[in-house]
């Protein structure tokens, strides 16, 4: 296994890394619309979802991937009503086929989140 790190990507602030790649596939953690410069969450939930694509575009692209190689995304939810306006900011990022999707209301997401995202992509 392979640690991917983006320097353009908010720095892990645990014990994990942002990607992992195992040969095949990318295992990216969850990104938040956390801007690496300012290393505070950015302010809204259309403001946040963008940011969260553009953090998991800048982790991808240190693997040689595009948003093309995302297989599966697991959305998170501060609150669920929210899935309508994630889900068109969402579509604005893929076209078909469109990657297998799970979306989930959490209690809480850290920093107070209002949505964080994860992926997972294929090399092939």
């Amino acid at each position: 296994m392979k640690k991917i790190e983006s320097n353009l990507a908010p720095a892990a602030v645990g014990p994990y890394s942002q990607a992992i790649d195992t040969g095949n596939l990318v295992f990216l953690s969850g990104q938040l619309g956390i801007d690496r410069q300012t290393g505070t969450m950015v302010d809204g939930l259309e403001a946040q979802t963008h940011q969260a694509f553009r953090n998991i575009q800048y982790v991808l692209a240190e693997a040689g991937l595009t948003l093309a190689n995302i297989a599966k995304v697991t959305v998170f939810l501060n609150d669920i009503q929210d899935f309508s306006k994630v889900n068109e900011i969402y579509a604005s990022y893929f076209e078909q086929p469109y990657p297998a999707r799970s979306a989930f209301q959490v209690a809480a997401l850290p920093m107070n989140g209002l949505v964080e995202i994860e992926v997972i992509a294929s090399k092939e």
